[in-house]
């Protein structure tokens, strides 16, 4: 049984595979010409095409605390139906990349990944007596690359079933199999991911079954701080509740106002602080800030606060 840093060791090498990344990129989208999948997105990759797509997003949009499931739903038909207009729609595609950002989107494709391709990738292994770390990695690859099925009965009619051939000398020749169905390829998009099969066969020239860390593939080092790190989460720190003050009618009252005041007052501007952002505040604030090189539009934004202290 693997442990789960050989689980998350095999997922890495796929990672590279898909997006150069070990950890993944979790907003990458991606439309190749003449990619049968059409439109790809996320950690690994999951097309429009195949029907995947809809079904992530249709995880993520019921996903509690999904910051942009409302943006998503409407696509939702249209991802049902493989719409293929989507390829190009460019508000659907930056909808996508700003998701990626999302904690809830990465932890989504984190369990959607893990139940599409993880799971049926470990249980055919399993079926086919394949146990060590690099072979399920190498069934994962192909599952998510796709044509798993056709090639692993293709190698069994050449080389023998596993238990037979003997599992290290079985998965060899399915790599071998698999570059040579790829180099072949009649859709010459495929035929350039032929590099996938080159490394998984460096891997079994380095002998490394156990994927043991580190290691490197395609010039990306895998080790435990790799796989062990988050993707940083983009959150702003500043509150909420914090305002940009203006000149508004009614005129804006409050607590943040009197700071404004008091700040200002504090730099020598003479007001009258009563709590009421009125024409002669913002007249001092215009000053404020054409004395100390701000834009002087009269609203205290982040800059003139920081500016003033407050």
């Amino acid at each position: 049984m693997l442990s789960e840093l050989q689980k998350e060791a095999a997922k890495a090498i796929v990672n590279i595979f898909e997006t150069g990344k070990a950890r993944g990129d979790y907003a990458r989208v991606t439309l190749l010409v003449g990619d049968s999948g059409h439109l790809t997105y996320g950690r690994a990759q999951t097309t429009l095409g195949s029907g995947n797509l809809h079904l992530l997003i249709k995880s993520y949009c019921d996903a509690p605390g999904a910051a942009y499931a409302r943006a998503c739903k409407p696509y939702l038909p249209r991802l049902a139906d493989i719409d293929l207009r989507l390829d190009n729609d460019q508000a659907f595609r930056n909808l996508l990349k700003e998701a990626g950002a999302d904690p809830v989107m990465r932890d989504t494709q984190d369990s959607f990944f893990d139940r599409v391709y993880w799971k049926p990738a470990a249980a055919s292994a399993a079926t086919l007596g394949l146990a060590e770390a690099l072979s399920v990695a190498v069934v994962y690859d192909s599952v998510v690359h796709g044509s798993w099925i056709a090639l692993r009965d293709r190698t069994v009619a050449k080389a023998g079933h596993p238990s037979k051939a003997g599992e290290r000398v079985w998965v060899s020749a399915y790599v071998r199999e698999r570059r040579s169905w790829l180099t072949a390829h009649p859709n010459t998009l495929l035929r350039k991911t032929a590099y996938r099969m080159e490394a998984f066969e460096a891997l079994i020239a380095a002998k490394n079954w156990s994927l043991a860390l580190p290691m490197m593939v395609r010039g990306v080092r895998i080790d435990e701080a790799v796989l062990g790190r988050r993707p940083p989460v983009a959150v702003s720190a500043i509150d909420a509740a914090t305002r940009n003050l203006r000149l508004t009618d009614p005129f804006m009252t409050g607590n943040d106002v009197r700071a404004l005041e008091a700040a200002l007052v504090k730099e020598g501007y003479a007001i009258n602080c009563d709590g009421v952002f009125d024409e002669g505040l913002e007249k001092a604030l215009k000053s404020f800030q054409q004395d100390y090189g701000l834009v002087a539009d009269g609203i205290a934004g982040p800059a003139t606060r920081i500016m003033l202290g407050i």
